[in-house]
């Protein structure tokens, strides 16, 4: 009688599969639904707190500088463009907050160029930054320094700057729902307010102006603080 020796393949195990497809991936919640981002996609280590903070930052910063316009307007003398030019600065930091939320979830896109953007129109945002502090501080600095003149000029191109990443934001399509589109409604600013300026004058711009502050970039702010997820940001 001869012994017969048998084997049974062990069944194939599914869970370490689905195990390694649930790592490599996080589910961010949406209005739209479940939007499925790899492990590796830079807006997967950001958490929804910090944009809440990035948010908050934003709707701040917009805030004080639209009443200082709504009080002063936004071509001041005196006290009113000390204060003018430093509630600028606090928006300014809080553009500089909006733009850390877009590159820290690759708002742009993920390639280097779509990031390099985001970069360079923080060296724009600083420039323009310190002419706001330098004329908040010491205003009789512009008519006496060239190179204080020159940094007047990074102003409006800082905000130029802005709204085409407002463009690239939308057309990226990383950011969800309302989050997609309105980055794109906050910086038209400047293509709005400077030509009302330009064409009417002070006395609308200013109106012009601050209430387009609160409908975009405070409205922005308030969007980033309420829903954070759809940033890609995840708890």
């Amino acid at each position: 009688m001869s012994d017969t020796l048998s084997t049974t393949p062990a069944p194939a195990r599914t869970d370490a599969r689905t195990d390694a497809r649930t790592d490599a991936h996080t589910q961010i919640r949406s209005g739209a639904g479940a939007v499925t981002r790899p492990a590796s996609d830079p807006a997967s280590g950001v958490s929804t707190r910090t944009i809440r903070r990035l948010g908050t930052a934003l709707t701040a910063g917009a805030l004080v500088w639209s009443a200082s316009m709504f009080v002063f307007g936004p071509n001041a003398e005196g006290v009113g463009a000390r204060v003018g030019d430093l509630t600028g600065l606090a928006f300014q930091l809080g553009v500089f907050a909006l733009l850390t939320a877009m590159l820290r979830t690759g708002a742009t896109g993920v390639t280097r160029k779509a990031r390099a953007m985001i970069k360079v129109e923080y060296v724009l945002l600083g420039l323009a930054s310190l002419w706001s502090l330098i004329h908040g501080i010491a205003p009789e600095s512009i008519g006496s320094s060239i190179p204080v003149m020159i940094l007047d000029v990074f102003w409006p191109l800082s905000m130029l700057g802005m709204f085409v990443i407002g463009i690239k934001v939308a057309a990226a399509g990383r950011w969800q729902g309302a989050l997609r589109w309105y980055p794109l409604v906050a910086e038209t600013w400047a293509v709005v307010t400077v030509p009302t300026f330009a064409i009417l004058g002070d006395g609308v711009a200013r109106w012009v102006g601050a209430t387009h502050l609160l409908v975009g970039y405070a409205a922005l702010g308030l969007l980033l603080a309420r829903r954070p997820e759809l940033t890609g940001a995840t708890d």
